[in-house]
């Protein structure tokens, strides 16, 4: 039996593919995003040309770690005090 390890993970070669179309994928040609696997085409599509890689997976947007800023953190307000 052949195998192919992609991001720590083996896999049988034919069970390698695309989660979105199903097509087989070899090590040169495949992305990985959240322990999932996808041909370079339907990565770009679904994740890089909206640059947003969270998006629709059910993970916390990056931006939601951001901190917000309020008005006690303003500092022209702290220098007129």
């Amino acid at each position: 039996m052949e195998k192919i390890v992609a991001d720590k993970h083996n896999f049988h070669i034919n069970c390698f593919c695309c989660k979105h179309c199903k097509k087989k994928l070899s090590i040169h040609s495949y992305s990985a995003l959240y322990g999932e696997f996808y041909c370079t085409s339907h990565y770009q599509q679904l994740f890089k040309r909206r640059g947003n890689y969270d998006e629709g997976f059910g993970y916390r947007q990056h931006k939601d770690n951001w901190l917000k800023k309020t008005d006690d953190s303003n500092p022209e307000k702290i220098k007129q005090a």
